[in-house]
């Protein structure tokens, strides 16, 4: 089992070397926080979170889930382009859980 805590990532109170100083810490639970609901995630800021969290000597163990747009839940017109960018991200999750070294 791997220990990790949620960081909020660079502008989280709580420092990633506090959270490097729990026993056992190993990890950081994160997501792209600054990024609205239904907008595409830029994955130079996956990989800045996970060089950051590496840097501390901690790795990014988990990316949350992408939220779904309000839009793509209640079926409202404008839902395709919402659909189009929970896809996109899911990719990037993907791409980023490649990159893993």
């Amino acid at each position: 089992m791997k220990l990790t805590f949620r960081w909020y990532g660079e502008k989280d109170c709580i420092p990633l070397n506090n959270i490097k100083q729990i026993q056992g810490m190993t990890g950081v639970v994160t997501a792209v926080y600054d990024t609205p609901v239904g907008e595409v995630w830029d994955l130079s800021k996956l990989l800045r979170l996970k060089e950051l969290a590496n840097n501390a000597g901690l790795e990014m163990e988990v990316i949350e889930s992408v939220p779904v747009h309000e839009d793509i839940k209640l079926g409202l017109s404008t839902r395709d382009k919402y659909i189009e960018a929970y896809k996109h991200n899911k990719r990037k999750k993907a791409t980023w859980r490649y990159t893993q070294s």
